[in-house]
């Protein structure tokens, strides 16, 4: 199991809560982001400036069974496709239940928007926000760890 960060719109302490959960539960934590970003993580994949490049390397490095951290909703639907656990910087775990609706939720927004009409965007991050996401992970991260330890132990 590794988390995988999409780092390229990922807020600074969304990626530390990753590092520091990671650590403390012996998971590795990989971030991919285009050439433009500065990121300081011991497993840093850079891909090229293109669009939907950091999907697609995080698509190929996804393994069930993985934590993947993404704004994105529709590289979330593809990960969840893949039984990769995935969630928002804030904190929100997509399910395989509720993608659908909010990728539904996301073309009538654009669609509204092409129209010329106006929608809010995101309200801006707060500690709370930091909390949500280390809390979230953090159950993700201990399930995953009580599915490990309850496995038969098949060296006898």
């Amino acid at each position: 199991m590794k988390i995988i960060i999409d780092a390229d719109a990922c807020p600074r302490s969304v990626l530390q809560i990753c590092l520091l959960l990671g650590r403390r539960y012996d998971v590795p934590v990989w971030t991919v982001a285009s050439y433009r970003h500065q990121i300081d993580s011991e497993n840093h994949v850079t891909v090229g400036g293109g669009p939907q490049e950091t999907d697609i390397k995080m698509m190929n490095l996804s393994e069930a069974g993985d934590v993947a951290v993404t704004q994105d909703w529709g590289l979330a639907a593809m990960l969840l496709g893949k039984q990769v656990h995935c969630m928002s910087p804030g904190g929100r775990e997509y399910q395989s239940d509720n993608i659908e609706f909010m990728l539904e939720e996301r073309e009538m927004k654009a669609r509204f928007r092409r129209g010329g009409g106006r929608t809010k965007g995101p309200k801006k991050r707060s500690a709370d926000d930091d909390q949500r996401f280390a809390q979230c992970l953090e159950k993700i991260l201990q399930r995953k760890q009580s599915l490990i330890l309850k496995k038969p132990n098949d060296c006898r």
